[in-house]
Protein backbone atom coordinates (compact mmCIF):
# COMPACT_ATOMS: atom_id res chain seq x y z
CA UNK A 1 0.00 0.00 0.00
CA UNK A 2 1.36 3.40 -0.94
CA UNK A 3 0.09 6.85 0.04
CA UNK A 4 1.30 8.82 -2.99
CA UNK A 5 2.27 8.54 -6.64
CA UNK A 6 5.20 6.84 -8.24
CA UNK A 7 7.80 9.40 -9.21
CA UNK A 8 10.08 6.94 -10.95
CA UNK A 9 10.87 3.25 -10.96
CA UNK A 10 13.78 4.02 -8.66
CA UNK A 11 11.23 4.92 -5.95
CA UNK A 12 10.39 1.24 -5.79
CA UNK A 13 13.85 -0.25 -6.06
CA UNK A 14 12.97 -2.24 -9.15
CA UNK A 15 14.76 -5.61 -9.08
CA UNK A 16 18.29 -5.40 -10.46
CA UNK A 17 17.88 -8.86 -11.99
CA UNK A 18 14.88 -10.17 -13.93
CA UNK A 19 14.88 -13.72 -15.30
CA UNK A 20 18.66 -13.86 -15.10
CA UNK A 21 19.23 -10.52 -16.86
CA UNK A 22 21.24 -8.07 -14.77
CA UNK A 23 20.14 -4.46 -15.08
CA UNK A 24 22.51 -2.04 -16.79
CA UNK A 25 22.19 0.76 -19.31
CA UNK A 26 23.34 -1.63 -22.01
CA UNK A 27 20.42 -4.03 -21.61
CA UNK A 28 17.76 -1.55 -20.54
CA UNK A 29 15.44 -2.56 -23.39
CA UNK A 30 15.51 -6.24 -22.38
CA UNK A 31 14.67 -5.35 -18.80
CA UNK A 32 11.98 -2.89 -19.90
CA UNK A 33 10.18 -5.62 -21.82
CA UNK A 34 9.91 -7.68 -18.64
CA UNK A 35 8.11 -4.86 -16.80
CA UNK A 36 4.46 -3.85 -17.15
CA UNK A 37 3.20 -0.51 -15.85
CA UNK A 38 -0.21 1.07 -15.32
CA UNK A 39 0.21 4.68 -14.12
CA UNK A 40 -2.40 6.44 -12.01
CA UNK A 41 -3.26 8.71 -14.93
CA UNK A 42 -3.05 7.35 -18.46
CA UNK A 43 -4.02 8.79 -21.84
CA UNK A 44 -3.96 6.41 -24.77
CA UNK A 45 -4.27 7.59 -28.40
CA UNK A 46 -7.83 9.02 -28.46
CA UNK A 47 -8.41 8.54 -32.20
CA UNK A 48 -7.45 4.86 -32.26
CA UNK A 49 -9.93 2.10 -31.53
CA UNK A 50 -9.36 -0.07 -28.47
CA UNK A 51 -8.11 -2.89 -30.71
CA UNK A 52 -5.79 -0.60 -32.70
CA UNK A 53 -4.44 1.01 -29.56
CA UNK A 54 -3.64 -2.32 -27.91
CA UNK A 55 -2.07 -3.77 -31.05
CA UNK A 56 0.17 -0.71 -31.26
CA UNK A 57 1.11 -0.95 -27.57
CA UNK A 58 1.82 -4.65 -27.99
CA UNK A 59 4.07 -3.89 -30.95
CA UNK A 60 5.99 -1.34 -28.88
CA UNK A 61 6.40 -4.00 -26.19
CA UNK A 62 7.86 -6.43 -28.72
CA UNK A 63 4.99 -8.93 -28.65
CA UNK A 64 4.66 -10.88 -31.96
CA UNK A 65 1.51 -9.80 -33.82
CA UNK A 66 -0.32 -13.14 -33.82
CA UNK A 67 0.40 -13.69 -30.13
CA UNK A 68 -0.53 -10.10 -29.36
CA UNK A 69 -3.98 -10.53 -30.93
CA UNK A 70 -4.57 -13.68 -28.86
CA UNK A 71 -3.62 -11.88 -25.67
CA UNK A 72 -5.77 -8.86 -26.53
CA UNK A 73 -8.75 -11.17 -27.09
CA UNK A 74 -8.11 -12.94 -23.78
CA UNK A 75 -7.66 -9.82 -21.65
CA UNK A 76 -10.51 -7.90 -23.27
CA UNK A 77 -12.79 -10.77 -22.26
CA UNK A 78 -11.33 -10.81 -18.76
CA UNK A 79 -11.96 -7.07 -18.36
CA UNK A 80 -15.44 -7.07 -20.00
CA UNK A 81 -14.24 -4.88 -22.87
CA UNK A 82 -14.58 -7.31 -25.77
CA UNK A 83 -17.78 -5.67 -27.06
CA UNK A 84 -16.06 -2.26 -27.02
CA UNK A 85 -12.98 -3.22 -29.04
CA UNK A 86 -14.09 -1.21 -32.11
CA UNK A 87 -14.83 1.97 -30.17
CA UNK A 88 -12.36 4.81 -30.27
CA UNK A 89 -10.53 5.51 -27.05
CA UNK A 90 -12.09 8.97 -26.79
CA UNK A 91 -15.54 7.36 -26.69
CA UNK A 92 -14.79 5.33 -23.57
CA UNK A 93 -15.71 6.19 -20.00
CA UNK A 94 -12.97 6.78 -17.45
CA UNK A 95 -13.41 3.29 -16.00
CA UNK A 96 -13.16 1.68 -19.45
CA UNK A 97 -9.97 3.63 -20.24
CA UNK A 98 -8.58 2.39 -16.94
CA UNK A 99 -9.25 -1.20 -17.93
CA UNK A 100 -7.67 -0.69 -21.37
CA UNK A 101 -4.65 0.74 -19.56
CA UNK A 102 -4.42 -2.41 -17.46
CA UNK A 103 -4.66 -4.62 -20.55
CA UNK A 104 -1.75 -2.79 -22.21
CA UNK A 105 0.33 -3.36 -19.07
CA UNK A 106 -0.36 -7.11 -19.27
CA UNK A 107 0.24 -7.65 -22.99
CA UNK A 108 3.93 -8.53 -22.69
CA UNK A 109 3.11 -10.82 -19.74
CA UNK A 110 5.71 -9.06 -17.60
CA UNK A 111 7.69 -10.71 -14.87
CA UNK A 112 7.27 -7.56 -12.78
CA UNK A 113 3.96 -5.66 -12.98
CA UNK A 114 3.41 -2.23 -11.41
CA UNK A 115 -0.18 -1.00 -11.11
CA UNK A 116 -1.07 2.37 -9.59
CA UNK A 117 -4.69 2.64 -8.38
CA UNK A 118 -5.94 -0.01 -10.87
CA UNK A 119 -9.54 -0.02 -9.57
CA UNK A 120 -10.10 3.76 -9.67
CA UNK A 121 -13.37 4.63 -11.40
CA UNK A 122 -14.66 1.05 -11.52
CA UNK A 123 -18.00 -0.14 -10.20
CA UNK A 124 -17.98 -2.83 -7.46
CA UNK A 125 -18.44 -5.74 -9.87
CA UNK A 126 -15.60 -4.58 -12.12
CA UNK A 127 -13.34 -3.95 -9.12
CA UNK A 128 -13.79 -7.56 -8.06
CA UNK A 129 -13.11 -8.78 -11.60
CA UNK A 130 -9.90 -6.73 -11.87
CA UNK A 131 -8.70 -7.80 -8.43
CA UNK A 132 -9.22 -11.45 -9.33
CA UNK A 133 -7.39 -10.96 -12.63
CA UNK A 134 -4.39 -9.47 -10.81
CA UNK A 135 -4.35 -12.32 -8.29
CA UNK A 136 -4.41 -14.89 -11.11
CA UNK A 137 -1.67 -13.02 -12.96
CA UNK A 138 0.55 -12.90 -9.87
CA UNK A 139 0.75 -16.68 -9.45
CA UNK A 140 4.29 -16.87 -10.87
CA UNK A 141 5.09 -13.16 -11.03
CA UNK A 142 5.55 -10.12 -8.84
CA UNK A 143 2.76 -7.51 -8.81
CA UNK A 144 3.32 -4.18 -7.09
CA UNK A 145 -0.15 -2.82 -6.31
CA UNK A 146 -0.45 0.80 -5.16
CA UNK A 147 -3.81 1.85 -3.73
CA UNK A 148 -5.57 3.91 -1.08
CA UNK A 149 -8.42 1.37 -0.96
CA UNK A 150 -7.66 -0.96 1.94
CA UNK A 151 -10.40 -3.35 0.81
CA UNK A 152 -8.49 -3.97 -2.43
CA UNK A 153 -5.36 -4.89 -0.49
CA UNK A 154 -7.21 -7.28 1.80
CA UNK A 155 -8.66 -9.05 -1.25
CA UNK A 156 -5.45 -9.36 -3.28
CA UNK A 157 -2.16 -9.00 -1.41
CA UNK A 158 -0.14 -11.12 1.00
CA UNK A 159 2.57 -8.53 1.65
CA UNK A 160 2.23 -4.77 1.96
CA UNK A 161 4.23 -1.64 2.62
CA UNK A 162 3.08 1.67 4.04
CA UNK A 163 4.99 4.72 2.83
CA UNK A 164 4.93 8.28 4.11
CA UNK A 165 6.92 11.13 2.56
CA UNK A 166 9.16 8.69 0.71
CA UNK A 167 9.99 6.49 3.70
CA UNK A 168 8.70 3.06 4.65
CA UNK A 169 6.69 3.04 7.87
CA UNK A 170 5.96 -0.67 7.59
CA UNK A 171 6.81 -3.58 5.31
CA UNK A 172 5.58 -7.08 5.99
CA UNK A 173 2.51 -9.28 6.08
CA UNK A 174 -1.04 -8.04 6.55
CA UNK A 175 -1.43 -10.53 9.39
CA UNK A 176 1.44 -9.00 11.35
CA UNK A 177 0.18 -5.47 10.73
CA UNK A 178 -3.31 -6.39 11.92
CA UNK A 179 -1.94 -8.09 15.03
CA UNK A 180 -0.31 -4.81 16.08
CA UNK A 181 -3.77 -3.27 16.48
CA UNK A 182 -5.43 -6.17 18.28
CA UNK A 183 -6.78 -5.15 21.69
CA UNK A 184 -6.76 -1.48 20.71
CA UNK A 185 -10.03 -1.27 18.78
CA UNK A 186 -13.24 -0.52 20.66
CA UNK A 187 -16.90 -0.10 19.77
CA UNK A 188 -18.46 2.47 22.08
CA UNK A 189 -21.95 3.87 22.45
CA UNK A 190 -22.71 7.49 23.33
CA UNK A 191 -26.10 9.17 23.79
CA UNK A 192 -25.75 12.10 21.39
CA UNK A 193 -23.57 14.09 18.99
CA UNK A 194 -22.26 16.37 21.71
CA UNK A 195 -20.84 13.40 23.62
CA UNK A 196 -19.45 12.02 20.35
CA UNK A 197 -17.54 15.26 19.74
CA UNK A 198 -16.17 15.08 23.26
CA UNK A 199 -14.91 11.55 22.60
CA UNK A 200 -13.35 12.68 19.29
CA UNK A 201 -11.25 15.22 21.16
CA UNK A 202 -9.70 12.41 23.23
CA UNK A 203 -9.52 9.46 20.85
CA UNK A 204 -9.11 8.55 17.19
CA UNK A 205 -12.57 7.75 15.80
CA UNK A 206 -12.67 5.72 12.59
CA UNK A 207 -16.44 5.51 12.13
CA UNK A 208 -19.74 6.80 13.51
CA UNK A 209 -23.16 5.28 13.09
CA UNK A 210 -26.56 6.26 14.44
CA UNK A 211 -28.18 3.42 16.37
CA UNK A 212 -31.17 3.14 18.65
CA UNK A 213 -30.53 5.30 21.69
CA UNK A 214 -27.53 7.24 20.37
CA UNK A 215 -24.38 6.82 18.28
CA UNK A 216 -21.99 3.91 17.92
CA UNK A 217 -18.33 4.88 17.57
CA UNK A 218 -15.36 2.80 16.47
CA UNK A 219 -12.46 4.00 18.61
CA UNK A 220 -8.71 3.39 18.50
CA UNK A 221 -7.15 3.49 21.95
CA UNK A 222 -4.27 1.76 23.72
CA UNK A 223 -6.49 1.34 26.80
CA UNK A 224 -10.22 0.90 27.23
CA UNK A 225 -12.00 4.26 26.92
CA UNK A 226 -14.04 5.44 29.88
CA UNK A 227 -17.26 4.72 28.03
CA UNK A 228 -19.80 1.98 27.49
CA UNK A 229 -17.73 -0.09 25.07
CA UNK A 230 -16.32 -3.47 24.13
CA UNK A 231 -13.14 -4.66 22.44
CA UNK A 232 -13.52 -5.90 18.85
CA UNK A 233 -11.13 -7.60 16.39
CA UNK A 234 -9.01 -5.19 14.34
CA UNK A 235 -9.51 -5.00 10.59
CA UNK A 236 -6.75 -4.15 8.12
CA UNK A 237 -8.15 -0.61 7.90
CA UNK A 238 -8.07 -0.30 11.70
CA UNK A 239 -4.46 -1.47 11.72
CA UNK A 240 -3.46 0.98 8.99
CA UNK A 241 -5.03 3.93 10.82
CA UNK A 242 -3.60 2.80 14.17
CA UNK A 243 -0.12 2.48 12.70
CA UNK A 244 -0.09 5.81 10.83
CA UNK A 245 -1.74 7.63 13.73
CA UNK A 246 0.96 6.32 16.08
CA UNK A 247 3.66 7.51 13.69
CA UNK A 248 2.15 11.00 13.34
CA UNK A 249 1.94 11.64 17.08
Amino acid sequence: MYTGRYRSLEDWRVPTCLDGILYSEGNYEKIQRKIGYLPQEIELYPNLTVQECLEYMGDLAGVPKAECRKRIEYYLKKTSLIEHRKKKMKQLSGGMKRRVGLVQALLNEPEFLIVDEPTTGLDPEERIRIRNLLVDFSENRTVLFSTHVVEDLAATCNQLAIMHKGSFLYAGSMKNLTEEAQGKIWVCKVPDEEKAREVERKYRITSKQYVEGGLQLRVISEIQPELECMSVPATLEDAYIYFTNRYNK
